[in-house]
């Protein structure tokens, strides 16, 4: 397997959803760049989160170290964010962060993206990056304080179910960030796609580097420019409903609900519009001779299935569990080829560290999945993958499906040969393989699934009144 002191490109997007990537199957998404990177790249079929959401995904990436079945609650502390999520925590002073191994081993590094998460007070993750480039406005961010959204505006994305809860509160806060926008280059995937074309640009003397790129999009408000929505549901009268309330659609129509995925599906082709301005630069400097580039996902969404919208822990659905990950070798080996094996978000840190060619020493849970690629390696690799979202666990092979929560409760079982899109839960008929895949989850844990304390009334007030 050709190894060098290649460098590395990361782009790790939020949100996007297996399926509604073309190389994956998808007839009618429209991802041209994405695809067009496929065919040049290793295609991972079975790629998926060891945890979920945002947060903990990013820890596994950037240690290496698999983040489930998480660490007891700390001490609340003023300034870390969203503490409610079990496994949301900041990157700690132990942690060896990917950035910091390439930095040590002469790399030149840098981080742009528009998730405010990873930069939120005392969240450690830009951390060892020569240069790092916050991008303002997404979601949350307390970017702009006055209120600049008019109610009327406000009013276009609410059904009367909707008004009242946090969906309201958040697109207050997030259409005020957005008010100024006057081009498409001022959505936050062209800025996040454009800065890092200035990035290459500059820093084109660089004998080796490490770029992460984290566009939050397609992650929720979805509203591109109107075109991307009208190649999906033209002609739509109605309310235009961004972002959705977890759990149950009940607070949409069926219209509105197939229009709010048009809202998501326009986000997608807008992300892959401005990725392929980026690609036009990497093939435009010659980076393509000489730089692994690795594209994937930190999770999906949910948009009606299984009677859910949003990210909804108890149900880590294939529509949330499911990544795309390409990886694209400078030398187009394995280019075409797809890996059936079972392979983790954790896994892209010894990954790209072997593929570089940087020795770090480290102990890290995750393995090089390019290794698949060379035909003796061929199944030789994982039976099964499990995963955790905060209550809930989840664990699959290439027979069932099976979801319960952290005591073994509420099973779901769904037998993969007979029922794929999971409708059937057979829980009940088969309560001897509950156990069993139960027992597998605990193991992968490392023998117990330490129990996760409810957040104090005290933490969550302060909480809620300094971000909802």
């Amino acid at each position: 397997m050709p190894r060098g002191r290649y460098n590395i490109i990361l782009v790790l997007t939020d949100s996007l959803r297996k399926d509604y990537v073309g190389c994956y199957g998808n007839g009618w998404i429209r991802t041209p760049n994405i695809d067009r990177l496929a065919k040049e790249s290793v295609m991972y079929t079975k790629a998926y989160p060891e945890s979920l959401p945002t947060i903990p995904v990013r820890r596994a990436v950037y240690t290496g170290k698999r983040v489930f079945p998480f660490e007891p609650a700390r001490r609340v502390k003023k300034g870390t964010p969203w503490i409610v999520q079990a496994g949301w925590q900041p990157l700690s002073d132990e942690d060896m962060a990917l950035s910091e191994v390439f930095k040590a081993a002469g790399y030149r590094t840098a981080l742009i993206g528009d998730n405010y998460h990873l930069f939120e007070p005392g969240m450690n993750f830009n951390r060892g990056f020569d240069e790092w480039i916050f991008i303002r406005g997404q979601e949350w961010d307390k970017y702009r304080s006055a209120q600049l959204v008019s109610d009327d505006e406000l009013e276009k994305h609410l059904t009367p179910k909707l008004k009242g809860t946090s969906v309201e509160r958040l697109l207050r806060r997030y259409l005020s960030n957005v008010r100024f926008r006057r081009s498409e280059e001022d959505w936050f995937a062209p800025q996040t796609f454009r800065e890092a074309v200035r990035w290459l640009e500059e820093n084109r003397d660089a004998e080796r580097f490490l770029l992460v790129l984290e566009p939050f999009d397609p992650h929720e408000p979805w509203d591109p420019p109107h075109e991307f929505v009208d190649m999906y549901d033209p002609g739509y009268q109605g309310k235009e409903v961004i972002t959705p309330l977890y759990g149950p659609p009940d607070y949409l129509s069926e219209r509105e609900l197939k229009h709010m995925s048009a809202h998501y599906a326009g986000e997608v082709t807008l992300v892959d519009k401005w990725f392929g301005f980026f690609l036009e630069k990497f093939y435009e400097l010659n980076l393509d001779k000489n730089t692994v580039l690795v594209f994937t996902s930190d999770h999906g969404h949910q948009l009606g299935e299984h009677n859910l919208t949003g990210k909804v822990s108890w149900g880590l659905y294939p529509e949330l569990m499911d990544v795309p990950l390409l990886v694209r070798h400078p030398e187009l080996v394995g280019a075409e080829e797809k890996v059936d094996e079972y392979v983790y978000n954790h896994d892209l840190f010894a990954t790209v560290c072997q593929l570089a060619g940087v020795e770090h020493g480290l102990k890290v849970d995750g393995i090089n999945v390019f290794d698949y690629v060379e035909r003796e390696f061929a199944g030789s690799g994982r039976s099964h993958v499990t995963s955790g979202f905060g209550y809930y666990v989840m664990y699959r092979d290439d027979e069932y499906w099976f979801i319960s929560d952290r005591e073994g409760k509420e099973a779901q079982l769904y037998d993969l040969k007979v029922d794929p899109k999971l409708q059937k839960n057979i829980a009940r008929e088969c309560p001897e393989l509950v156990e069993k895949f139960y027992r597998k989850i605990v193991e992968d844990a490392g023998g117990c699934l330490p129990k996760l304390e409810p957040i104090s009334l005290e933490a969550y007030v302060w909480y809620e009144q300094l971000y909802l």
